[in-house]
């Protein structure tokens, strides 16, 4: 089981906030233009669910290695280089995600509006971008210690080839 949520959490919330963002949207414009009425909650709702779409698609990313990058370096180094500067990266990701997810948690505790249309507390907007650093965080990691590995196996074949 945690081997599949592992594998697949992310894909699984981002279908599902796609998917509910998708109706939702699709459902403002049938009140709009076919009932002559709107959805007051509609609009507010589709926002703050596709905001919990970046921050999660974001781990994504990162656990899928689709994430932007400027790869003018990797050109200079063999395998290994571009691995050894894959982790170097990494590691100046790694604090930035770590610094955001701190402030990020400290503006979720400080925070007290209330939403207007939803009437939710803002706390589970706010929390978007510290849960989506966090998975990143360990999706991050986990993409490093794999590049660790992959040097390691690269050592061996040199190590065998010699």
């Amino acid at each position: 089981m945690l081997k599949w949520l592992d594998d697949h959490i992310e894909e699984v919330i981002l279908t599902i906030l796609m998917a509910l963002t998708s109706i939702i949207v699709f459902l403002q414009v049938i009140m709009r233009f076919v009932f002559r009425n709107s959805l007051t909650w509609s609009e507010e709702l589709a926002r703050y669910l596709f905001i919990w779409l970046i921050f999660i698609g974001v781990s994504y990313g990162i656990k899928k290695e689709i994430h932007l990058q400027v790869d003018a370096l990797d050109a200079l180094f063999d395998r290994k280089g571009q691995l050894i500067l894959d982790i170097i990266v990494n590691f100046f990701v790694l604090i930035f995600l770590v610094l955001m997810t701190t402030h990020g948690s400290d503006i979720v505790m400080r925070a007290t509006r209330i939403s207007g249309a939803i009437e939710v507390s803002m706390k589970v907007v706010y929390l978007a971008p510290v849960v989506g650093f966090a998975l990143s965080i360990i999706r991050l990691i986990q993409n490093t210690i794999g590049k660790i590995r992959q040097i390691k196996s690269l050592d061996k074949v040199e190590e065998a080839s010699k």
